[in-house]
């Protein structure tokens, strides 16, 4: 151990440091703590790795030659959504985002010094509340799916049930991630959706409503379509003594109702779209929000800010609500379990919210609309293709369906990068019923030219 020198990035790996930790801890030697470990799952001979990079500036060219393979999205027009999207990020939310005082964005058990984190992240709740139109939330979580997750397991333990509906317009890495978080004995239906709309199929949501905790369904879909009876649907849940969990887009609630307004009884969705710029892991964290119904709140893991009253009059601190229903107070008997990870995300979602304030969200939400409908209306004046396989009203995504065209997906991405565009997401993997289709995306960077090039680009390909 004393022979090997220490890694530049790994801490106590300098031998006298490494020596005096495991004294601490009274082991010999390292592999001692790993005794846990069964044997046959323990590697015996070096990973398969390059040789280690001896300087910081060999990193950094390294790291630079990689990144330089990709394509961004300001490289290439890019109609790309399905979980990350290009919006418009204004240069105060990068601004608040690098502020010192927030970059760690850790608020530790109390606000002590970190009182200006605390009222940032009681701002945010606040607007996500008004947003949404549900009289609470709480800082933000790891992302959506995670959130989904929460709300989902919070109705299995207020209901006493142990099955979740989840509707199969539900984005694929969601529902794998919701399939993953629930534990052994919590059964997942998955619900169809009706093969000419892309709708929730009700017909197999009333079959399978009996003895469930909750249905999950996004708004709009991953496929692009938004439920036009979404307050049918959620009164027939609550009928059969279910809870609606609906995911959504925060930027389309300028635009769509709110799911306060149509009986959400929880409600999560990204904040990814709120002033945070593309990145390769996409999601930058969820948001979570539920009425203030004491059984709900009981169930909450997550932590929320609450403001409290000090000992001068006139003044007010803030704490945590339902301290004891988090993973800092239960430890080994917790239901779930937060840090403060995504806290920043929340900080820059607030300022985006606050700039944009209600009108500036639904004309920018207009704006998009509009982009939508304008690309369907040109994608329609081509032969080959479907312009929108699912023609029901939506937000910035839709479905296009190549399959008339007798090419793939990959084919026709393939010749729209060689033009510089980025195509849409193809869906065959996870829809397979919807063969040689993609999920095509506009926001409100999208000009009336990007559109027509596009067109233009498809005309050429297609023939």
């Amino acid at each position: 151990m004393s022979g090997r020198p220490a890694h530049p990035y790994i801490p106590g790996s300098a031998p006298v440091a490494k020596a005096a930790l495991l004294a601490e801890v009274g082991v010999a030697e390292a592999d001692e703590l790993f005794a846990v470990i069964p044997e046959r799952l323990r590697l015996r001979e070096p990973l398969d790795l390059p040789p280690a990079l001896e300087s910081e500036a060999e990193l950094r060219r390294a790291f630079h030659e990689q990144l330089a393979r990709n394509t961004s999205c300001e490289d290439a027009l890019s109609f790309l959504g399905g979980g990350c999207w290009r919006h418009h990020v204004p240069a105060v939310c990068d601004e608040i985002g690098s502020r010192g005082e927030f970059t760690t964005a850790f608020f530790g058990l109390g606000p002590a010094s970190t009182h200006g984190a605390y009222q940032a992240l009681f701002e945010y709740q606040s607007l996500i509340s008004a947003l949404t139109g549900l009289e609470l939330a709480t800082v933000p979580t790891y992302d959506w799916g995670w959130a989904a997750a929460i709300g989902l397991l919070m109705a299995v333990r207020v209901t006493g049930r142990q099955r979740v509906l989840v509707a199969r317009g539900t984005g694929p890495h969601r529902r794998r991630q919701i399939a993953t978080r629930l534990p052994p004995g919590v059964e997942l239906v998955e619900l169809p959706h009706a093969p000419d709309t892309g709708l929730l199929d009700t017909t197999a949501l009333v079959a399978a409503l009996d003895g469930a905790a909750a249905l999950y369904l996004e708004l709009p879909g991953y496929l692009g379509v938004t439920e036009p009876e979404i307050a049918s649907i959620a009164a027939l849940v609550h009928e059969r003594g279910a809870l609606l969990v609906a995911g959504v887009d925060p930027l389309s609630l300028g635009v769509i109702a709110p799911p306060g307004s149509y009986g959400a009884d929880i409600a999560c969705g990204d904040l990814q779209p709120l002033g945070h710029h593309p990145s390769l892991g996409g999601t930058s964290a969820g948001f979570l929000a539920t009425t203030l119904d004491e059984r709900l709140v009981a169930e909450l893991p997550a932590i929320f800010i609450v403001a409290v009253p000090t000992e001068r009059p006139g003044e007010h601190d803030f704490f945590w609500g339902n301290f004891e229903a988090t993973s800092y107070e239960t430890r080994g008997h917790a239901t779930d379990f937060t840090g403060c990870s995504s806290a920043l995300a929340g900080i820059v979602a607030a300022t985006y919210l606050a700039l944009a304030g209600p009108d500036g969200l639904r004309e920018l939400g207009e704006g998009v609309r509009r982009r939508r409908a304008y690309a369907i209306e040109r994608l329609a004046e081509l032969p080959g293709l479907v312009a929108s396989r699912f023609p029901g009203p939506g937000f910035k995504e839709w479905v296009v369906d190549f399959g008339p065209s007798g090419t793939t997906v990959a084919a026709v991405n393939e010749a729209l990068l060689a033009r510089g565009i980025l195509g849409g997401a193809p869906l065959a993997a996870a829809y397979p019923e919807l063969g040689e289709s993609a999920l095509y995306c506009v926001t409100e960077l999208h000009t009336r030219g990007d559109i027509d090039r596009l067109a233009g680009a498809l005309a050429e390909i297609l023939g």
